[in-house]
């Protein structure tokens, strides 16, 4: 280390950048990595996209993603993601509608995987959304925060309901 009296100015200066610049760093938001959908170029995925919530339920804030069409909240490694321009699935038995409470339904494939993660996949819209729920969140969560992607997936209008 350089005794104090051998830091020039411009010495202090770089020195001072190099520390603000490893703060700023430490403090950014990791990207969360989430496989492009196989129509996530569709013209109406963009619509979703920027529909979306900054937030979901009160505490999920919206992170950044690496791929087209997708979104995420949370943390990596737990992290609600979402992706559009999936492949629309058939009629189900876990066809459910959710409503926002502003009036606007969404029908929704619900299903849960052995490990716990939940998986809503847009029903009767093409193209389809989906949203995979980790153990990580539910743990600590509802998933009734399904509800506030109504604005974002109605960009798709629908074609079918549940029966």
């Amino acid at each position: 280390m350089l005794p104090a009296r051998n830091i020039t100015p411009r010495i202090a200066a770089v020195l001072a950048t190099a520390a603000l610049t490893a703060v700023a760093l430490g403090g950014c938001t990791r990207t969360i990595g989430v496989e492009v959908a196989p129509d996530a170029a569709d013209p109406l995925c963009a619509s979703v996209l920027l529909a979306v919530p900054d937030e979901l339920g009160e505490d999920l804030p919206k992170v950044p993603t690496d791929a087209q069409a997708t979104a995420a909240w949370g943390e990596p490694g737990g992290a609600v993601t979402m992706r559009c321009g999936v492949e629309q699935l058939g009629p189900s038995g876990d066809c459910q509608h959710v409503d926002s409470g502003d009036g606007t339904t969404v029908d929704w494939i619900v299903t849960t995987d052995d490990q716990g993660t939940w998986s809503f996949v847009t029903y009767g819209r093409e193209p389809a959304v989906e949203v995979i729920v980790p153990p990580a969140v539910t743990d600590n969560h509802s998933t009734s925060f399904i509800a506030d992607l109504a604005d974002a997936v109605t960009q798709v209008p629908a074609t079918k309901e549940c029966q």
